[in-house]
């Protein structure tokens, strides 16, 4: 990813490194001194993941370390944060053999492991839906904030699905009787009702004004000692983090079960067709 340092505050668009032959990055990198703002973007499609997208979302991750940045700032292009996991990526992957779902499910493993234990302090500015793998990866920032009009949830039951892998941080963050609330229901929460049960860490009144208070937020951060914040986040992660990779691990295979069986095919269908599934229990 080329990366070019700004010294005004204005957006100057970088685009990163991708496999999506040539066309626009599915992530975009800025970096302004020591502020570095990475934007999801496919705003046509809800800032949809794509495995091409998580990859760049790596990328961005490791070049914000490479270019010295100390804080960084995540959000989304359009009117939403990340709508999830790409329905036509998903569907494509029907009927796949299980080696394969199995690489997929350890490449969000991968970059949802990344972020939670990610060196520099890291701020989400969630702009709009933030949903199913789009809300893990924005409440794995260390700091989330929301304008009044987004929403979070965990919506993967409603197509069949399981959000496998978030499922093992979740349960970290907020315990065990809320993470049974929000994974089984599948119901999608207010900013409001978020930052009610501790999902979020703040919701920003004046929504415009979003992007404006998490740069005032980094700089902030930036003030205090980049050694004592970061040996700060090693030890929350040697505290937080045991028996993690084993966790994902059993998430990963969990994941590839659930992508073989007939109910995610049908929820699937469903969704793209417009019309209530029939759950089969299989």
């Amino acid at each position: 990813m080329a990366l070019r340092k700004k010294k005004n505050p204005a957006p100057e668009r970088n685009r990163a490194r991708g496999g999506n032959g040539g066309a626009e990055s599915t992530v975009i990198l800025n970096l302004d001194g020591a502020i570095a703002t990475i934007t999801l973007n496919r705003p046509e499609r809800r800032n949809a993941i794509t495995p091409e997208m998580m990859d760049e979302l790596e990328q961005a991750l490791n070049d914000c370390v490479i270019g010295r940045a100390r804080v960084v700032v995540l959000t989304g292009a359009g009117t939403a944060f990340s709508g999830g996991m790409d329905i036509a990526t998903l569907r494509a992957g029907v009927g796949m053999p299980a080696k394969k779902h199995l690489a997929d499910a350890r490449r969000l493993a991968r970059l949802l492991k990344k972020l939670y234990s990610f060196p520099l302090p890291t701020i989400a500015a969630v702009n709009g839906p933030a949903i199913a793998g789009g809300c893990g990866i924005a409440t794995l920032c260390d700091f989330t904030l929301a304008s009044p009009s987004a929403s979070f949830g965990y919506t993967e039951v409603n197509i069949g699905f399981i959000p496998a892998m978030v499922s093992v941080f979740l349960w970290r963050q907020v315990g065990d009787r809320r993470v049974r609330e929000l994974l089984l229901s599948g119901h999608v929460l207010s900013a409001r009702e978020a930052h009610r049960i501790g999902l979020i860490s703040e919701v920003v009144a004046d929504g415009h004004k979003l992007l404006l208070r998490a740069y005032e937020l980094a700089n902030s951060l930036i003030s205090h000692s980049p050694t004592a914040l970061g040996r700060m986040k090693s030890l929350l992660q040697q505290l937080m983090g045991l028996e993690l990779d084993e966790a994902l691990e059993a998430a990963a295979r969990a994941s590839v079960q659930q992508r073989q069986t007939k109910d995610y095919a049908e929820g699937l269908s469903a969704f793209l067709e417009k019309r209530k599934p029939v759950w089969r229990g299989e």
